[in-house]
C-alpha cells in the first residue's frame, strides 16, 4: 500500500480527491447554478441584441449551440428565442441587453470566485473591481460565441475555394466534417485557459501562466461537450422524467444541466490548483491533506 504514496497518477488523484472534498466542490456548483439559472436568459438576450448588429452571423446560431441540450430543455430555448425576437421592439432589446450584462455578469462572478476557492486565494478585490472584470469575461464570452461562427462561415468559404483550386474539393468536404468540431472546440479551450488565468485573485508577484491553465482548460471543454452529449442521449432515450416532472420537464432537465456543468467548469480549476500546487512544493503527498495517507492509518 506505501508503493501507492510514490506513484504519481496515484499522488495526483488522491490531492485532487481531498481537494474536491475540501472545497466542498458539488456545494459550490449548486451555488454556482442558482447564479447562473438567473443569468442565462438576460444572456441570452444580450446576445441576440448584439448578434443583431452582425451582418455576418444570424441570431438562429443559438439553435447549433443549444444541439446537445435533451429536446425538452431545446425547445425551451427555442420558444424563447423565437418570442423574443418576434415580439420585443428593438428598443426593448437594447434596454434588456444593458439588464442582460448585470445579470450575466452576476454568473460569471460567480464562477470567479468558484476558481477562487480552488486556487486557495481570498477573494481581495473589491466589489467594483470584481465586478468589471466579471463584465469584462461577460462581454468576451459574447464575443467568442460570434467568433467561432464567423470562422465558420468564412473559413468554409475561404478553405473550400482553396481546396478546389488545388482540385481536392472531395478531401475538403470529409476535412471540414472534423473542422467544424474542432473550431469550436479550439475557441473554448482558448476562453476556459483565459478564465482560469485572470479571474483567480492572485498576488502580483505571483502570475499564473497561460500553459498551466491548459489542463484544466481541456479537461473542462471535453467534459462538458461529453456530458452533454451523454446526458441528452440519456434523457432522449431512456429518461422518463415526463411521467415525474410533466410540463415541467424541460426546466428540471435544465437545472440539471447547468449543475453538471458547473461542477465541470469547477474541476478544471482544481485540476489546475493541484498541478500548480505539485510545481511549487513538488511531487509528493501531504500529509495533512491526503485520503490515502488517512486510509492507510485506517489499515
Amino acid at each position: 500500500m506505501q508503493r501507492l504514496t510514490r506513484v504519481r497518477p496515484i499522488i495526483f488523484l488522491d490531492q485532487l480527491l481531498f481537494r474536491i472534498k475540501d472545497d466542498e466542490v458539488f456545494v459550490t456548483g449548486t451555488q454556482m447554478t442558482f447564479f447562473l439559472i438567473l443569468s442565462i436568459f438576460p444572456f441570452i438576450i444580450m446576445l441576440l441584441n448584439i448578434v443583431s448588429y452582425t451582418p455576418f452571423v444570424k441570431p438562429d446560431i443559438l439553435e447549433n449551440i443549444i444541439f446537445y441540450l435533451p429536446l425538452e430543455t431545446q425547445k425551451i430555448f427555442q420558444n424563447f428565442i423565437k418570442e423574443i425576437t418576434t415580439s420585443s421592439s428593438q428598443g426593448l432589446l437594447s434596454i434588456s441587453a444593458i439588464v442582460g450584462i448585470w445579470s450575466s455578469s452576476s454568473g460569471i462572478k460567480a464562477v470567479i470566485k468558484a476558481i477562487d476557492k480552488a486556487y486557495d486565494y481570498s477573494e481581495g478585490r473589491s466589489y467594483i473591481r470584481l465586478r468589471i472584470i466579471s463584465f469584462f469575461f461577460t462581454i468576451a464570452l459574447i464575443l467568442l460565441i460570434i467568433l467561432v461562427f464567423l470562422t465558420l462561415i468564412f473559413g468554409e468559404v475561404l478553405a473550400n475555394k482553396f481546396f478546389t483550386f488545388l482540385g481536392l474539393s472531395s478531401f475538403f468536404k470529409i476535412l471540414w466534417s472534423y473542422m467544424r468540431i474542432v473550431i469550436p472546440l479550439v475557441y473554448m479551450i482558448l476562453m476556459f485557459a483565459l478564465l482560469y488565468k485572470y479571474s483567480p485573485c492572485r498576488s502580483k508577484s505571483y502570475r499564473i501562466k497561460f500553459t498551466n491553465t491548459l489542463p484544466g482548460a481541456i479537461f473542462t471543454t471535453l467534459g462538458w461537450m461529453l456530458t452533454s452529449v451523454l446526458f441528452s442521449y440519456y434523457v432522449n432515450n431512456f429518461g422518463r422524467y415526463a411521467v415525474t416532472y410533466g410540463s415541467l420537464v424541460g426546466i428540471i432537465l435544465l437545472f440539471i444541466w447547468l449543475y453538471i456543468s458547473s461542477i465541470i467548469i469547477v474541476l478544471g480549476g482544481e485540476i489546475n490548483a493541484t498541478l500548480e500546487s505539485f510545481r511549487t512544493y513538488g511531487y509528493k503527498l501531504n500529509n495533512n491533506k491526503s485520503l490515502l495517507i488517512n486510509i492507510i492509518h485506517k489499515l
